[in-house]
């Protein structure tokens, strides 16, 4: 029984998860697994109108699924992946809060797609991508992580990369559908270790990113790296829940953006600076130039940590979110204040959410992002950082 379940059993009882009681049998279901309610998708309705308003959060699809990365594909349709179960995996209805860590982990070994014109309606197209189409022949892991994929206009194909960091692909599509055979330009040239990578277009090079985060340029072939890795850090320190002192953005979901004329940086991390401790957060700071000097490190969101900031049709700001704790959903009364460093905690359910974004150039060209919904806009009281802000 793992330890999500462990805490879900709990909260039942009106316990702390760091109590050391253990939950009656009476309440544990199928192999000692709670059977916790999933929560369903919005409404048809509630989703359009929340897509227009663009002021609160929208609960749009409930499959078992982390890092969810959501993308315009060329037939202007928007295309969602993530971390995912295999297909079938009986655990998406036995254990819905699989928490995809450690032995008791539900991560699979395929790359799922689906597509939508609406973000409501979703068509499936299967699991284009296995561990069998990998570079590596061997992977010990024998998952695949937080994949993303990445329309390339030029060569008219999908580029797929996807973690963990020594099991690192960089694949493209045998044409223009999602779909192989697979091709491995960049073979061993990747490198060794690349956790959550991450493409971004400037112009006409496109940069491979990394391990929150490391930057590189790519050759037009992509074959190899046209210059050795750049780290890319926010100006400043902070110091963690520890004592230790701080620079780096996070240490996950490298993801960069351009704004105005300004290169934005996001980063992940948790609100304590301590893994899995609070919550799960989206950072940001800015630049004049992809792999030059950084501003401050801001805040972007509470709950929105491994997020995909993404436009919609009509240009509003969006961000992804997916449930990514030890314990149940936490209600959202009341959230702003309440303080999370006892464990991992989260707003968000099983599934993918998305979350409306302020995002402004300002008066001196600078960029302004904070998370609209009021649950997810200020950092909670565990925060290390301190943003100013509450």
């Amino acid at each position: 029984m793992n330890k999500l379940n462990i805490c879900l059993a709990l909260v039942a009882l009106g316990l702390s998860c760091a109590s050391n009681a253990n939950p009656p049998k009476d309440l544990l279901l199928r192999d000692g697994v709670l059977d916790a309610p999933v929560r369903p998708v919005m409404s048809r309705a509630e989703i359009e109108a929340g897509l227009k308003s663009h002021d609160r959060a929208l609960f749009i699809k409930d499959d078992w699924i982390r890092d969810p990365y959501i993308v315009m594909g060329p037939d202007d349709m928007y295309y969602l992946t993530g971390t995912t179960m295999n297909p079938g995996d009986s655990r998406e209805k036995t254990d819905p809060y699989n928490p995809g860590l450690g032995d008791e982990s539900a991560v699979g070994q395929v790359v799922r797609i689906w597509r939508s014109k609406d973000l409501i309606d979703w068509e499936y197209l299967g699991a284009p991508f296995s561990l069998k189409d990998s570079f590596h022949k061997e992977n010990p892991r024998n998952v695949i992580w937080a994949p993303e994929v990445h329309w390339i206009p030029e060569m008219n194909r999908w580029a797929l990369v996807h973690c963990p960091a020594k099991q690192a692909n960089f694949a493209l599509s045998a044409g223009p559908d999602i779909s192989g055979p697979w091709t491995h330009p960049m073979g061993a040239n990747l490198g060794y270790r690349r956790h959550d990578p991450s493409l971004f277009k400037d112009g006409d090079t496109w940069w491979l990113l990394w391990e929150n985060t490391l930057v590189a340029p790519l050759n037009s072939t992509f074959t190899d790296y046209t210059a050795e890795p750049t780290r890319i850090d926010p100006a400043g320190t902070r110091v963690n829940s520890k004592g230790k002192e701080i620079s780096i953005i996070g240490h996950e979901g490298a993801t960069i953006r351009k704004i105005g004329e300004k290169y934005v940086h996001f980063g992940t991390a948790w609100s304590a600076d301590l893994m899995r401790q609070g919550c799960y957060n989206l950072y940001y700071c800015t630049s004049d130039s992809i792999d030059g000097t950084y501003g401050p490190r801001k805040f972007a969101g509470r709950f929105l940590g491994h997020g995909t900031p993404f436009q919609t049709r009509d240009g509003k700001w969006w961000c992804t979110a997916f449930y990514n704790a030890n314990t149940p959903p936490l209600d959202t009364d009341g959230i702003q204040n309440r303080d999370l460093i006892e464990t991992a905690q989260t707003i968000n359910h099983r599934g993918t959410t998305i979350v409306p974004l302020d995002v402004r150039v300002l008066d001196d060209g600078d960029i302004y992002i904070r998370a609209k919904d009021p649950a997810y806009a200020v950092p909670g009281p565990e925060e290390v950082q301190d943003f100013g802000l509450r």
